[in-house]
C-alpha cells in the first residue's frame, strides 16, 4: 500500500487525522486544498475581511447550487492533480507512501482507482458536531448578521455534502468512519484498524 485517501466534509477532522496517520507511518502528506483555489470558508481572522465575491457566492447561491459548484471545481481542477500524485507515487521505487486528504476526494471520483495499492476512508460526524465546530471556528457569536448568514450557508452546504457523501460511500462499499468526539490518537487508531494497517512499535 502506497496511498491512503482521507475524505469528508469540511470540519470533520480530515487534516488532523491525516497528519497523525502520515506521522505514524512516516509518509508524505498532501492536502487537496493546496492543489487549487475555491471560495473556501466565508470568514476571516480580523482585520482581514471576506471578499465580496466570496460573500456573494454564499449569499446568492442555493445549497444545491453550492454543492454542484464545489463538486464541479473538484472534478475539473483538483481530481486530475490527485490522480497525477497517485500515479507518481505508484511508479516511484521509494517505500514512502503518501496520505492525501481533502473534501475534493469525492467517493465517485475515487471509484475508478485501482485499490490494490490504495486505501481510502471517508469521515462523517453528526450534524451537531459539524455545527459546533463551524460555529466555534468562525466565532459565529461575534459575527454581524450578514456574516452569520454566510457561515450558516457554509454549514448547510457542509451538512448536505456530508449526507450525499455518506450515501455514495455506502453505495460504493467504501469504508466510513464516524469521528464522534474522538481525540486524534483514538481516531488514528480506529482509522488504521479500519484500513487493516498494523503499525510496529
Amino acid at each position: 500500500m502506497k496511498v491512503i485517501l482521507i475524505g469528508g466534509s469540511s470540519h470533520v477532522g480530515k487534516s488532523q487525522l491525516a497528519k497523525s496517520v502520515a506521522t505514524t507511518l512516516g509518509w508524505a502528506l498532501v492536502s487537496t486544498d493546496s492543489l487549487a483555489r475555491h471560495p473556501g470558508r466565508p470568514w476571516k481572522t480580523p482585520p482581514e475581511l471576506v471578499s465580496e465575491d466570496v460573500a456573494a457566492h454564499y449569499l446568492d447561491l442555493s445549497v444545491d447550487e453550492l454543492i454542484e459548484d464545489v463538486l464541479n471545481h473538484y472534478r475539473v481542477n483538483v481530481w486530475p492533480k490527485v490522480e497525477t500524485i497517485i500515479d507518481s507515487r505508484m511508479s516511484n521505487a521509494s517505500d514512502i507512501g503518501v496520505v492525501i486528504e481533502g473534501s475534493a476526494l469525492w467517493p465517485r471520483f475515487a471509484s475508478g482507482l485501482d485499490f490494490n495499492n490504495i486505501a481510502a476512508v471517508w469521515l462523517t460526524a453528526s450534524d451537531d458536531l459539524f455545527r459546533q465546530r463551524i460555529h466555534a471556528g468562525s466565532k459565529f457569536n461575534l459575527k454581524a448578521t450578514r456574516e452569520q448568514r454566510m457561515v450558516d450557508k457554509f454549514l448547510e452546504r457542509s451538512l448536505a455534502y456530508n449526507t450525499r457523501m455518506v450515501e455514495a460511500v455506502n453505495q460504493l462499499g467504501f469504508d466510513l468512519l464516524d469521528v464522534r468526539h474522538s481525540g486524534v490518537p483514538e481516531l488514528t487508531g480506529r482509522c488504521l484498524s479500519t484500513l487493516g494497517i498494523s503499525v510496529s512499535r
